[in-house]
């Protein structure tokens, strides 16, 4: 994948086997998306990353190595805040990551950029992310050094002529990102295109319960149209993905852009599939991140028992295929790609690691969910919105063993446990096991049977 000034004509051959031919099909790819956005000889295209998370970063890092050396194709750059130190332990373990790396140093050696880090171990100078992001190092992803990146830490200077915008930002603050970022795109005569990577989702509970989106966050800060607005997700973990672990992905939008943009991020390790139902799976890639929290938590409080991960994981995944029934007119499209995208965030994921976390006492609550070295954990704001969305009587099913109605979130009982364990903060991490433990608890398969016989699929729920 990784393309140099110094080879960039030579056949470059992987771990897994692939074989990515030199200049002549990256160059086809450029030339193919440039064409689509009409751009002129000398006139670069600008793929802008906006947030630096460990996939926001890595995504921007595997864009410049695969296409960096054409420079007069095409730019990529990365957005990222100022100003925001490393600590000294950080600075301290960075540095030996940097000596355990002969190609690392090296490089850093030959750009004249070591001598800080040495500083930074010692204490006589204070790094800061965005300083360390242009060496190749995420803040949140200490441990995998990434190739050099252009940083701009002025939001407009990095937006204002961008053709492709990678949104890399939690869903938490995608609304105030781009709203600051449509003041500067007023002049501008051609919508960019915006890739989301986000996977949160926020609950919109008036006029009528619906679900927002990270994409559709953007369409309204910015009146981009959603034709120009596409999602990004799969059961990828960021680092193995920049080792080039073998993985796939999909990206979801309208025909016109998902179709050349698949081709154009497609590498050997990293396939890339296109698909219409833009905001299903983005919800879907928000929906694992609430279950992934309460399955550390199981994993931590019984001793990574396969037993009781297995009791949670058929709760948790009967209570997924009710909720999707409700979301989706045709669920069982989505079964594949929710439950590989649930199976990698349960294995690695840091959503999973943070329940661990806080079922140990190694975290609390009153930590927030910004978390140094991991980054933002979307399965808190997930869970309360997932949560506040189905538990409207305007929603209200039949349920199975009563003569009434009851709102959805009634019959799911790990979203409500962990509500009252996240939001509310009125039981203990132990309260996961007593809700698997409940011996009135449906069996997973009847809550199954009940999303698959009645007719509660709600169109609204998603703008439909």
């Amino acid at each position: 994948m990784v393309e140099t000034s110094e080879g960039v004509a030579n056949n470059t051959a992987y771990s897994n086997g692939l074989v990515q031919s030199g200049n002549g099909s990256l160059e086809e790819k450029i030339d193919e998306i440039r064409r689509l956005f009409g751009k002129a000889d000398g006139d670069p295209l600008r793929i802008v990353g906006v947030g630096a998370g460990a996939w926001g970063s890595v995504f921007a890092a595997m864009l410049q190595d695969a296409y960096g050396s054409f420079r007069n194709k095409v730019q990529i750059r990365i957005w990222r805040r100022a100003g925001r130190p490393v600590d000294r332990a950080t600075a301290e373990h960075l540095f030996e990551v940097i000596n355990s790396r002969e190609d690392v140093l090296r490089r850093l050696i030959r750009r004249c950029a070591y001598l800080k880090y040495v500083e930074g171990r010692l204490g006589d100078r204070m790094l800061y992310a965005d300083e360390i992001l242009k060496d190749g190092f995420c803040l949140n992803m200490i441990d995998t050094p990434l190739c050099p990146l252009k940083v701009v830490t002025n939001l407009q200077e990095a937006v204002w002529d961008a053709d492709i915008v990678i949104n890399g930002l939690p869903s938490t603050e995608t609304c105030e990102v781009f709203e600051e970022i449509s003041r500067y795109w007023k002049e501008r005569i051609a919508d960019p295109v915006i890739i989301s990577l986000a996977k949160g989702i926020e609950a919109e509970l008036e006029p009528e319960p619906r679900i927002i989106t990270p994409t559709q966050m953007i369409n309204r800060a910015t009146g981009v149209s959603m034709e120009n607005i596409l999602y990004l997700g799969g059961p990828n973990i960021a680092s193995e993905i920049y080792n080039k672990e073998y993985a796939n992905a999909r990206i979801c939008g309208a025909e016109k852009w998902r179709k050349p943009l698949a081709r154009f991020l497609r590498q050997p390790h990293f396939i890339v599939w296109d698909n219409g139902d833009l905001v299903t799976h983005e919800v879907m890639g928000g929906l694992k991140n609430v279950y992934a929290i309460g399955a550390g938590m199981v994993a931590a409080l019984t001793n990574e028992s396969a037993t009781s991960k297995s009791v949670y994981f058929a709760h948790c995944t009967s209570e997924m295929i009710f909720i999707t029934h409700l979301l989706a007119e045709e669920p069982e499209k989505l079964a594949g790609p929710l439950l590989a995208d649930t199976y990698v965030t349960l294995l690695k994921g840091r959503n999973a690691w943070y329940g661990q976390k806080l079922a140990k006492g190694e975290l609390s609550l009153d930590m927030g969910d910004s978390i140094k070295g991991k980054g933002m954990i979307q399965g808190v704001s997930a869970v309360k919105a997932f949560y506040e969305l189905l538990g409207q009587s305007r929603l209200s099913i039949g349920h199975p063993n009563e003569n009434n109605h009851v709102a959805p979130v009634e019959l799911c009982p790990i979203l409500k446990t962990l509500y009252k364990i996240l939001i509310l903060r009125e039981l203990s991490s132990e309260a996961i096991l007593q809700t698997l433990r409940d011996e009135t608890m449906n069996d997973p398969r009847e809550r199954i049977e009940i999303a698959q016989s009645l007719a509660i699929y709600r169109p609204s729920l998603l703008r439909k």
